[in-house]
């Protein structure tokens, strides 16, 4: 079935982001808490799932500023003081790719993991790959993203072809895989566009049909960062 017809998500109104002097919400009141921040595409992840199981009304966002966090965030709630982290049944959880496959595990909403095992196989085999990907993607901004990033791409467009029923990772299933590189692959293409004049679509139809279609996802456009405002980010993070 086609992503869009499983869409759940609703508009909700987003709760201000949380900077250093914010007192700490209640921790273990029973409120499922997904603290996160709007513009961190580790957490976007999750909140994509979030959104796409319909769970907006049972796991609650606290977003923070990450450049001027609350102390209370490493002191009481993730010592880690990453986002995302989860606050469920009484524990606090992390790691991206982990808290999208506990999402799946351990609440309603619709599958977002296929039952056939071929695919099953092929989406853990994506999910190793985020890291290298992400990697490369990241010290190519120092170099020729073209050239050194090119190949990390044509490994996207290759598995794009694996399953050609569709226009997803899993073919015709919008999936965890999906979720797991659109909030840093949308980044890429927007932010080497940008700056190095890269088209990362060019040459990888295919690559490109599965970004067009993920935007017509709700669960997923309601979360995208403004444009302008990733591009300056990422210019003082990695050009400086």
């Amino acid at each position: 079935m086609a992503a869009a017809a499983l869409d759940k998500s609703v508009p909700e109104k987003l709760p201000p982001s949380l900077d250093a002097t914010a007192e700490q919400p209640p921790l273990f009141d029973g409120t499922t808490k997904l603290y996160t921040c709007y513009t961190c595409p580790f957490a976007h992840r999750v909140w994509i799932t979030r959104n796409f199981k319909g769970l907006q009304d049972e796991i609650k966002l606290v977003p923070l500023i990450l450049q001027n966090r609350p102390a209370w965030y490493s002191e009481k709630v993730y010592p880690p003081n990453k986002v995302p982290s989860l606050e469920h049944n009484g524990k606090i959880t992390g790691e991206s790719l982990d808290l999208i496959k506990y999402l799946e595990s351990n609440f309603q909403g619709p599958s977002l993991l296929p039952e056939d095992p071929a695919k099953k196989e092929f989406a853990e085999e994506l999910f190793s790959y985020t890291d290298t990907f992400n990697r490369t993607v990241f010290t190519s901004f120092k170099g020729d993203p073209a050239k050194e990033a090119g190949p990390a791409f044509d490994h996207l467009e290759n598995a794009l072809h694996k399953f050609g029923d569709g226009p997803f990772f899993l073919g015709q299933e919008f999936s965890l895989v999906d979720i797991a590189y659109i909030p840093f692959v949308e980044r890429f293409c927007i932010f080497l566009s940008e700056v190095f004049k890269y088209d990362i679509t060019a040459g990888r139809p295919k690559l490109a049909a599965w970004i067009e279609e993920l935007n017509k996802i709700e669960a997923y456009k309601q979360t995208k960062t403004d444009p302008k405002e990733m591009v300056e980010v990422y210019k003082k993070r990695f050009m400086a």
